[in-house]
């Protein structure tokens, strides 16, 4: 009895009393279980290594133990091998483990070949909630939340809602793209490791980045993905706050997972190591590895956004500009970094006017500001002297400093020198005097104000006197 109660702590998570209790049992191969998931709960590496060299390679409980730890310990591919192996010769005896080799090509990201996987069991137990929660996961990850919620259809409307059942209540949340997310996953937070980090992913896209880091905190992490989002969490508010420790533990988190040999192969491990070279400002190594996955994320906003801006950051600006176009968050598209990067895009690809059309859509704040340096000083690297002249104009109204000055008279001057040579257009010459004109005290303004008015007037360009 004393084994039977070991087990029976164990399953309510009451692991050190059903260690004390197994320890007072036989000492039989169920006892050496007990002990050995005891040990991996209780992260007692030592005593765990031991209970594994008890396992038998004979024994079917064993071996489906062994498999159980492995899973749990994220070493997937292991547990499948095992459970293929109990299979052989005995898939109908064992039909259930085929919902097991289904939830490990789930997490391997085999979404297909899980669902193949899963066919069979389905017609013994087209119910279970095991099996058809699997399948809505599945539907989720390889299309969309609705796909993944028509999946649980099935149960839904046997129970009628959710009920008391925290995995479908907590799935319902996730394909829902968040909603209900306040008021359902926290109380799961302890009871589903996956709540934690689904509730961390509602506050990063709800902007709550204190929220979220409090959240992983004192969290250790042991999976990918918990790696993966203490690296997001501490890159978002390192970058934030201009914490420089917490950018360098980000690119910490991300090579861990991008560098692993599970990982390395994979959509997020690629991922992660192109985080890692962005954090670090290697965007041509960037490139490489976000060009390895550009067929798997060609919809996904978030790497349209970072895809474009490394393509700009190395020079490769036509293309920068048609993958920036195709970011379609709103929210993204509203943001100073984006709209920065595809004005700069515009300008290095000789369309300054849509550079101009973009700061015009910004509200007028220290943002805009800042935009209008950019247009200023790359249309005047570039030779685009018209509107690199009309926005230091409104700078220098903004702020008569003689830097924005000394800028526009240059890119004035630029301008009237590509009239003369044919490569601008003339009637753009009003808007140029008048921009000088801004500067009526100056005598260098009136100065050149004069040259062009009698240049005009040789070719017989009519330049209206509104002096």
């Amino acid at each position: 009895h004393y084994l039977h109660k070991a087990a029976a702590l164990y399953y309510q998570g009451e692991y050190k009393e059903a260690k004390e209790e197994a320890l007072k049992g036989p000492q039989t191969r169920l006892q050496n279980r007990i002990l050995l998931h005891c040990s991996h709960k209780l992260g007692e590496d030592q005593e765990l290594m031991k209970y594994h060299q008890e396992l038998s390679d004979e024994s079917t409980e064993d071996q489906l133990c062994l498999a159980s730890l492995q899973y749990m310990r994220s070493n997937y591919q292991e547990a499948t091998d095992i459970y293929k192996k109990v299979l052989l010769g005995n898939k109908q005896e064992y039909i259930a483990l085929q919902v097991y080799v289904a939830l490990c090509y789930y997490k391997l990201d085999y979404y297909d070949v899980s669902l193949d996987i899963l066919g069979p069991y389905f017609s013994v137990d087209p119910t279970s909630m095991t099996a058809v929660n699997l399948k809505a996961c599945n539907h989720y990850k390889l299309y969309n939340g609705k796909a993944g919620e028509g999946e649980l259809k099935v149960v839904l409307d046997q129970l009628g809602s959710p009920g008391d059942n925290v995995i479908l209540k907590h799935n319902l949340v996730v394909f829902r793209n968040g909603e209900n997310a306040l008021k359902v996953l926290p109380p799961l937070v302890d009871v589903i490791p996956e709540a934690r980090l689904n509730l961390v992913i509602y506050h990063l896209r709800n902007d709550d980045i204190q929220e979220a880091f409090d959240l992983l905190d004192s969290l250790e992490p042991t999976t990918p993905q918990e790696y993966i989002l203490k690296g997001v969490v501490n890159a978002s508010l390192g970058q934030a706050t201009e914490n420089a420790e917490m950018v360098k533990l980000a690119q910490n988190f991300f090579q861990l997972v991008g560098a692993s040999a599970s990982e390395c192969d994979t959509i997020p491990g690629r991922q992660c190591m192109a985080s890692c070279f962005f954090l670090l400002k290697q965007f041509e190594d960037v490139l490489i590895y976000l060009k390895s996955v550009q067929a798997y994320s060609h919809n996904d906003p978030i790497f349209n956004y970072n895809y474009g801006i490394a393509q700009a950051a190395c020079g490769k600006f036509v293309e920068a500009e048609e993958t920036l176009l195709l970011v379609s968050s709103e929210k993204f598209r509203s943001e100073y970094t984006y709209l920065s990067w595809l004005g700069r895009c515009f300008i290095m690809n000789g369309k300054p006017r849509d550079a101009w059309e973009c700061y015009l859509k910004m509200e007028c704040n220290t943002e805009s500001f800042n935009m209008l340096i950019l247009i200023a000083n790359d249309c005047y690297k570039v030779g685009e002297f018209y509107f690199a002249a009309k926005a230091f104009d409104v700078l220098e109204r903004l702020d008569p400093s003689p830097e924005y000055w000394e800028g526009k008279r240059g890119a004035c001057a630029g301008f009237f020198q590509k009239v003369i040579a044919g490569k601008a257009d003339k009637g753009q010459l009003v808007d140029i005097i008048g921009m000088l004109k801004n500067n009526a005290v100056s005598p260098q303004a009136e100065f050149i104000v004069s040259v062009m008015k009698n240049w005009a007037n040789e070719i017989g360009l009519p330049i209206e006197d509104t002096d």
